[in-house]
């Protein structure tokens, strides 16, 4: 592949800091609700980023769920565009490479008998972001 099209973010290492369900009840018609938080931080020595997504959710009366994942990144600077900034690569691009992780592991743990499997759907990580600030 063409240098050119390499990004200056790179994935070191992708881990899931923790996954835990705890059942409560039997399957019910119980609205599942989720709350998505987002940490990121810089190694203060090197371009060493750490970026976490944390995501609660509960089913009244049938579970409670906490997955963690974290992405180990760093930025290689001589190939950043002048016209990237370094913020809107961890925090845009290091988010929507971690999703899909996320993603597929809350649809594994949910994939349970007498729990219906859920599926996050696919959204636009920029546009969240964005909403946020």
């Amino acid at each position: 592949m063409d240098d050119k099209y390499l990004s200056a973010l790179v994935l070191d290492h992708v881990v899931f800091d923790c996954i835990e369900f705890q059942r409560k009840g039997f399957q019910n018609n119980a609205e599942a609700k989720f709350n998505l938080q987002i940490k990121a931080g810089r190694n203060e020595n090197s371009n060493d980023y750490k970026v976490t997504l944390i995501l609660d959710g509960e089913k009244t009366k049938e579970y409670t769920l906490k997955i963690s994942v974290s992405g180990y990144f760093h930025i290689e600077e001589d190939k950043m565009a002048a016209s990237v900034r370094e913020d809107n690569l961890i925090n845009n691009n290091a988010v929507a490479i971690l999703m899909p992780y996320l993603r597929s592991e809350l649809s594994l743990l949910t994939a349970q008998p007498e729990t219906d499997c859920v599926v996050m759907p696919v959204f636009n990580v920029n546009a969240m972001l964005s909403d946020e600030k």
